[in-house]
């Protein structure tokens, strides 16, 4: 350990006491650091684009909000007042919903930085976005920092034209387990958007916990939530709750998905309300962590009847076109039982105009044709997923031992779990999710999908922990074309983040596949 570094240890204590928070060093960084890596990067040697106090931010109307939030993250690191105003402008950055190539589609964009400006093009607001995650990678990391820092502010030059390989690109958080306030959820989705991934599954009930607030079944939440694995505390979102996260998200270009498993995995709905149980008994709430043992009463009309209803408030709530209907471990409904049972809560969500997502189990019973199973197995081979696909059934790519970033990193990893076997960054990003199941084709595939079950996650740190570095491996698969997938590449502009996700107080694992420079 260098002196500087003993003293910035010896320091930071102090001056976080004075309430003087310590500077960040606001110097350039590489143009080919970007994660997701972009379809195409020039970088343009001794050429860069200085913030200054006489900065501004140019945009398209449609583009505002857009404007907005990166005005406000350079007005605090930076400390200028960084006006937005509407396009076009001279100078500073310019959001623009034109000039962009037509192969970039919805989600795309151009971006170029010369020694006067910055320009970022786009079809859609969406491509927009996702150019302005770009050009804050490409920010100091400084720039991310909570108070205001010295400069200078300079951004690297070049042409970048970028778009993204999958429409789905997702990550899944399991407030079941454990409960997490909206704060935490919302923060959860700027990571995600820094990454371009652009779903968030919520995993909304499970045996130990109801998560979002039914108005027809009112003790879902407020008996079914009150507790969680362990016996915590538990938690639940009221609907207002549940709108705000689902705004929080579309205005950053992340569509929530909302899950209500089942017909297993139930046990708080069954302890909630005796008459959803076959014998009219309800369970013992629960706050362990075995599967398989809860199942709806499939023969009871009430079931379908709350099921309908539930959706009915969940799709009203819901912006987006997917509604997850679960579907796993179901081992204590009989096979001919769960097919009956599928069949029907798919036509149940088709009449609230919503399109059915579930996990692979789900191919057991006969997809609609919109239907998109989510497959989470731990093999490359599963004849009656590969059938379902051959048949029309669209599939996005989650196997448990590549993507479920709630498995340990490896036998020293204090949380998470290790069934699926251990998942360090080398294996969540080392596969190609067009080529993984035998006997489905690479057009089947939607997209991607890095699930983070919580029965050992309590804390936001906790999930910094798992999710960091393994999240950005997964979305640049979603992302990226198959043709720039390099492991050696990948780990040096992986690397790269390290510093900003310090900067911006990212628990993360300190992965020893990665070099992470000066060992931040």
């Amino acid at each position: 350990m260098n002196v500087r570094r003993v003293l910035a240890i010896l320091l930071v204590p102090l001056l976080v006491s004075l309430g003087t928070p310590p500077a960040v060093a606001a110097t350039a960084v590489a143009f080919g650091s970007v994660v997701p890596v972009p379809v195409t990067t020039t970088a343009t040697p001794g050429v860069s684009y200085g913030i200054t106090a006489s900065t501004a931010v140019y945009t398209d109307p449609a583009a505002a909000g857009i404007g907005d939030r990166l005005a406000a993250l350079l007005r605090r690191s930076t400390g200028y007042p960084i006006p937005v105003a509407p396009a076009p402008g001279t100078g500073g950055i310019s959001l623009l919903l034109s000039g962009a190539p037509a192969t970039v589609g919805p989600e795309g964009y151009q971006l170029d930085v010369t020694g006067t400006s910055i320009v970022i093009r786009a079809n859609q607001p969406a491509g927009l976005s996702n150019g302005v995650q770009t050009l804050h990678q490409l920010l100091p990391v400084a720039a991310d920092s909570a108070t205001v820092q010295p400069g200078p502010w300079p951004v690297p030059g070049g042409h970048i034209v970028d778009y993204p390989r999958y429409g789905y690109r997702g990550a899944m958080l399991d407030v079941a387990r454990h409960f997490f306030p909206v704060a935490a959820v919302e923060r959860y989705i700027d990571q995600l958007a820094l990454y371009k991934i652009n779903y968030l599954h919520l995993h909304l009930s499970d045996d130990q916990g109801w998560r979002i607030a039914i108005g027809s079944w009112p003790n879902l939440a407020t008996y079914g939530g009150s507790t969680a694995v362990g016996g915590g505390p538990g938690g639940y979102y009221t609907q207002a709750d549940y709108q705000q996260i689902v705004a929080y998200a579309a205005a950053r270009f992340v569509t929530v998905v909302p899950e209500i498993d089942m017909p297993g995995h139930t046990n708080a709905a069954l302890a909630s309300y005796p008459a959803l149980n076959c014998d009219g008994v309800a369970p013992p709430l629960y706050t362990g962590t075995d599967v398989g043992f809860s199942s709806l009463c499939t023969s009871k009309e009430l079931t379908y009847t709350f099921i309908d209803q539930v959706f009915g408030e969940l799709a009203a709530l819901t912006p987006g076109p997917y509604l997850h209907i679960g579907g796993d471990e179901a081992a204590s409904t009989q096979p001919a039982d769960y097919a009956a049972f599928v069949n029907r809560v798919q036509q149940i969500v088709a009449a609230h105009g919503k399109t059915v997502v579930g996990w692979h189990d789900i191919v057991n019973a006969t997809p609609l044709p919109s239907t998109v199973a989510q497959y989470w197995g731990t093999t490359t081979r599963d004849s009656a997923v590969a059938t379902a696909a051959q048949r029309g059934t669209r599939l996005i790519m989650s196997p448990a031992s590549r993507t479920y970033i709630d498995m340990k990193y490896n036998s020293r990893t204090t949380l998470g779990q290790n069934w699926a076997g251990y998942i360090d960054v080398k294996t969540a990003y080392d596969w190609d999710p067009g080529a993984y199941l035998r006997g489905v084709a690479a057009s089947s595939v939607l997209g991607v999908e890095a699930p983070l079950w919580t029965e050992t996650i309590v804390t936001g740190a906790d999930i910094d922990y798992m999710a960091f570095p393994r999240l950005p491996a997964v979305a640049e698969l979603g992302w990226s074309p198959q043709a720039t997938h390099d492991w050696t590449a990948f780990k040096q502009r992986l690397g790269a983040q390290g510093p900003r996700w310090h900067v911006m107080g990212v628990n993360y694992y300190h992965s020893t596949q990665i070099s992470w420079p000066g060992g931040s």
